[in-house]
């Protein structure tokens, strides 16, 4: 009678299990039997074609991994070239302890669902250094299969500035990938020829960074003009219109807000002075408005296109004035200069008595003129008879 015995083999590469193989019976035939079944399943790779998933910066991204249900789970995930360790499962359970230490602690597998074939990765807090090809291998009795994912990270634009200093209007963001594309247009079209000035930086972190710089002529009004920054995943405009200068008495004035072609439901409003002090703050329309403590004397009210409403100004309120309207995938604003206008203290008093002054002024005048016409025909000579003195003196010559 010939002894039983049985055979465990595991196959490792650099430390980690990739395939595992047991088998019982006679020791000669276990070792025939193994060795073959050692040699089927383990050089038996069911390989896919490759996939691609876009992760977007500092967020939570899932590489699909699907494979045969089978026993003996062993699941590995590596980053190439180069096969860093990413995660590994085996004997039910975690193994990390050759993970590269790139990838501690933002991986994990959905342990739950492992038994039923799933084998994705959920990878935290994606960093630009994360884009690469991934290779999912997984082994079971039934055999190998290998799968490979193109991961591409994003980082998308989330907001763009625009803002006037003189004659020069700068569009910039940042925290960008990959590298953006930056477009100038006006709305209408115009053919004024413009001289802009394009820089794009790339950092440590790898983020892009993007400033565009537009030289315009002294005196151009009520041109729209749009800044666009986009990349693969998505893009954001921002608008710029500058109005004419607006004069005004101290009393008050109303500065327009000139909003896009469509509803302001969706857009926040801001209200800026010479482009640092913020006035006015609007998170939607159905949202009061809050008034900054420096200008709450001069803010009387927001209307509903945005207008800003202002009263008792002093010079100290002689500048600049941005209206900005943006939502999720635009920004408009709008640069308008206000003058405040000398003296312009006056009052509905002050009127009435100006005016009623003006009447007296015309009422002597009218007198005046009256007099003078009656004194002028009281010096026209008399066309009277011959005195009586005159007519005894021709008596007596007769």
């Amino acid at each position: 009678m010939s002894q039983t015995q049985g055979l465990y083999v595991t196959l490792r590469h650099t430390g980690i299990k990739v395939c595992e193989v047991r088998l019982r019976g006679s020791a000669q035939e276990t070792m025939k039997r193994g060795w073959l079944a050692l040699s089927l399943l383990c050089s038996w790779t069911l390989a896919e074609e490759d996939s691609e998933v876009s992760c977007v910066f500092m967020e939570r991204c899932i590489l699909p991994c699907r494979f045969q249900i089978g026993e003996e789970i062993v699941t590995h995930w590596f980053k190439v070239p180069g096969d860093l360790h990413v995660h590994s499962f085996y004997y039910s359970k975690d193994q990390l302890g050759h993970q590269d230490q790139r990838f501690r602690n933002r991986t994990s597998l959905f342990k739950d669902q492992i038994s039923r074939g799933n084998a994705s990765l959920q990878l935290a807090g994606v960093q630009v250094q994360d884009q690469s090809r991934y290779k999912c291998h997984t082994s079971t009795i039934r055999g190998n299969q290998e799968s490979f994912i193109n991961l591409k990270v994003d980082a998308p634009v989330h907001e763009v500035s625009i803002d006037q200093v003189g004659n020069r209007i700068t569009c910039s963001s940042e925290g960008i990938y990959p590298e953006p594309q930056l477009t100038w247009s006006t709305s209408p079209p115009s053919n004024i020829t413009f001289t802009n000035t394009t820089t794009v930086q790339q950092p440590e972190q790898l983020l892009y960074s993007i400033t565009s710089s537009l030289m315009v002529s002294a005196g151009v009004y009520d041109l729209l003009f749009i800044c666009t920054i986009s990349t693969r995943r998505n893009r954001r405009r921002a608008t710029l219109r500058k109005l004419a200068d607006i004069s005004a008495p101290s009393t008050g004035v109303t500065i327009p807000c000139t909003p896009p072609n469509t509803s302001l439901t969706n857009f926040s409003l801001v209200w800026r002075f010479n482009h640092t002090q913020t006035i006015v703050k609007q998170t939607g329309t159905n949202v009061t408005y809050s008034v900054s403590d420096g200008w709450r004397q001069q803010v009387e009210k927001v209307s509903e296109s945005g207008s800003l409403v202002l009263k008792d100004l002093s010079s100290k309120q002689e500048g600049g004035y941005t209206c900005e309207l943006s939502n999720a995938e635009e920004t408009h604003s709008t640069n308008t200069h206000l003058r405040i206008i000398k003296g312009g203290h006056t009052s509905i008093a002050a009127i009435i008595t100006a005016v009623g002054f003006g009447i007296v002024l015309i009422s002597l005048l009218i007198a005046a003129l009256i007099y003078w016409i009656s004194k002028k025909d009281m010096a026209v000579p008399s066309s009277d008879p011959q005195s009586p003195t005159e007519h005894a003196d021709t008596e007596a010559q007769v």
